[in-house]
């Protein structure tokens, strides 16, 4: 959530400090956000240019057109996502201090901030807003009042902030300078010549460059046109080697799509196959992205532990059913809200995979913290390089999905899963559960799920009309068996996320045991139907299922595979995947889940890149 950009360039006042700056902030509205701002420092050497407007970006474009700022040498813009007060123009970032010499923006909370803003009441300061982030305004302002630079004075007042922030600032007497900060909240920098880039991700400025720096836990960054500077809070300077982001700004737009969202599901054979893409080390094995987790300790581990959020925690479901099958490991999946304040069990013989698509998400780098303090080796599961889980796990396997703009996830949770597979395998083939031919065996049948994905896409029409008849529904139930119910489960909460209705996923096997009561005539049930293949098959189970829900007027719409005679006998309408193996099939079946919300949202005039509410990455806990 919030979004953040900085850039600085050696040229005379000009306007490309803002066309840097408003730039970025478009490309970070994926990231949701009720309002904008931005501060330019221009020749006024005693007062900031300032602008911000509470409503979407094209309300701060149309007034700065009306009311255009001075030409600048640097800038910094902010989209926020109210915590801290209401989204009114008051409340919206950037805020002044130092009757305007100092300009501060803030992604984050500062959990300490109602005794430093009593503090700087008692001082005789005037506060204009009711966010937490104008009192580290204010107190910059002190520092630099003393003298001290702007780097100096953030570096104190960082020493005294509580809670997770990333701060961004300019002094008008610095107009060569912007500085930044952050603890568990995430800010990039890019290196250009001449120029330098501060942003939440690297959208912020891909654009410009692809050249990258992380900056750590605690750590405060000046840049310059010429030079990047890091220390951490106390001062001490920090060497950092940079790194160079594997896609550009092309990935970032539309590509002839109408939106984000349906260009990321068409992405999905990709990033699965760039998911499983060189993967083998010399030796014919498979091998993880960075760090190390020494095979001793991955063949004692007796219990595996996935901590993950929302979409990501429910490809965490669908890979337990994997893990456990390939490797005969135990695997618990939590919230990662929840996992620190329940004490759990967890040691050294306990493994612990995070899954975070942006490697940001505040409760999941908590909790991957709480479990190393246990002594637990934890393996991360993400999609940004640099990231902060990326960093802080004992291992990495990347997504390789590329950006993912649209909030509501699609092709992350794809290559999600495709992670957690690989995974069970690299374990499977570690401890020995499975044979070098069996092994063998399961990466060709990944390898042909992409090709199968597409077959999906390019047979979605039938959905999509279902899809566009169902704009006026406000229930729709999902069901699912076995690795069909964390499918149905994230089917519903895509319809949520998009289409703002009532939606539920429930294995099919509880139906009888409570929610069989909220069926009546006429409701829509969609039922992701297990393959009538194997000897332990649960497809005439959850055909009994579908019985149930139609012998009290529901409409049911079945997910099935290719050659299942039976479904059409029990459904309203049938969309056919792909045969694939069981453990496989949630790959397929997911895909027309998210073509229906999409479609179904966007008959109802709604934004399906940007839902009310939603921010894509949760950086607050």
């Amino acid at each position: 959530m919030c979004g953040i950009v900085g850039y600085v360039g050696s040229d005379a006042p000009g306007a490309r400090p803002q066309g840097v700056v408003m730039g970025g902030l478009a490309r970070l509205e994926y990231r949701g956000y009720d309002s904008a701002g931005i501060a330019i420092v221009t020749d006024d050497r005693e007062r900031v240019a300032m602008s911000k407007k509470a409503g979407k970006l094209v309300n701060l474009e149309k007034h700065l057109a009306e009311h255009p700022l001075a030409a600048g040498t640097a800038a910094i813009g902010h989209t926020r996502w109210a915590t801290h007060g209401a989204p009114t123009d008051a409340n919206a970032h950037p805020h002044l201090a130092a009757a305007g010499r100092i300009a501060i923006i803030h992604n984050g909370i500062i959990e300490n901030f109602a005794a430093l803003r009593a503090e700087l009441q008692d001082e005789g300061v005037e506060f204009l807003s009711e966010t937490d982030t104008e009192v580290a305004g204010h107190l910059l302002a002190r520092e630099v009042s003393t003298g001290r630079s702007l780097a100096d004075a953030m570096r104190v007042i960082t020493r005294r902030l509580e809670g997770a922030f990333t701060l961004l600032a300019v002094d008008a007497r610095e107009p060569r300078t912007v500085v930044g900060a952050r603890r568990n909240s995430p800010l990039v920098i890019g290196l250009g010549e001449g120029e330098n880039f501060l942003g939440s991700d690297v959208v912020a400025f891909i654009e410009h460059t692809r050249t990258a720096l992380e900056l750590h836990q605690d750590e405060v960054v000046e840049i310059t046109p010429e030079r990047v500077t890091i220390t951490d809070f106390s001062g001490f300077v920090v060497d950092r080697e940079p790194y160079h982001v594997d896609w550009d700004a092309s990935a970032a737009q539309k590509g002839g799509f109408a939106t984000f969202m349906e260009k990321e599901i068409h992405d999905q054979p990709t990033a699965v196959a760039d998911t499983l893409r060189g993967r083998m080390d010399e030796h014919g094995r498979l091998q993880l992205d960075g760090g190390m987790i020494h095979e001793s300790i991955l063949n004692s581990i007796d219990k595996i532990i996935v901590i993950a959020c929302g979409t990501a925690a429910y490809a965490g479901l669908v890979g337990r059913y994997a893990i456990e099958h390939w490797c005969r490991i135990p695997v618990e999946v939590e919230l990662a809200h929840e996992f620190r304040y329940r004490d759990p069990v967890v040691g050294v013989r306990t493994l612990v995979v995070a899954i975070s698509q942006s490697g940001e998400t505040m409760d999941t780098i908590m909790a991957v913290r709480h479990a190393q303090q246990q002594g637990a080796p934890v393996i991360a599961i993400v999609n940004s390089q640099g990231s902060t889980i990326a960093r802080e796990a004992d291992a990495v396997l990347y997504t390789r999905a590329g950006p993912e703009i649209a909030v509501a996830s699609t092709k992350a949770f794809l290559a999600q899963i495709t992670a957690v597979y690989l995974l069970g395998i690299y374990l499977a083939e570690l401890r020995g559960n499975k044979f070098p031919d069996e092994i063998e065996a399961l990466l060709d049948q990944l390898d042909a799920i992409p090709a199968k994905i597409q077959r999906v896409l390019d047979t979605s029409e039938a959905i999509r009309e279902v899809a566009r008849t169902m704009a006026d529904e406000r229930t729709v139930l999902f069901l699912g068996r076995h690795v069909g119910y964390p499918v149905a489960l994230e089917g519903a909460l895509k319809l949520k996320e998009l289409a703002y209705i009532h939606a539920e996923g429930f294995a099919a096997g509880e139906l009888k045991h409570g929610p069989i009561a909220l069926v009546e005539e006429g409701l829509p049930v969609i039922i992701v139907l297990p393959s009538p293949r194997g000897r332990e098959s649960l497809h005439s189970k959850v055909i009994s299922n579908v019985q149930e829900v139609r012998a009290r007027g529901a409409r049911t719409f079945v997910i099935a595979e290719e050659g299942d005679t039976e479904a059409a006998n029990y459904a309203e309408q049938v969309f056919f995947v792909p045969s694939a193996p069981v453990l496989m099939t949630p790959l397929l079946s997911v895909v027309p889940l998210q073509i229906f919300a999409l479609e179904l949202a966007a008959a109802k005039g709604y934004d399906v890149d940007q839902p009310r509410n939603l921010a894509k990455s949760v950086t607050v806990e």
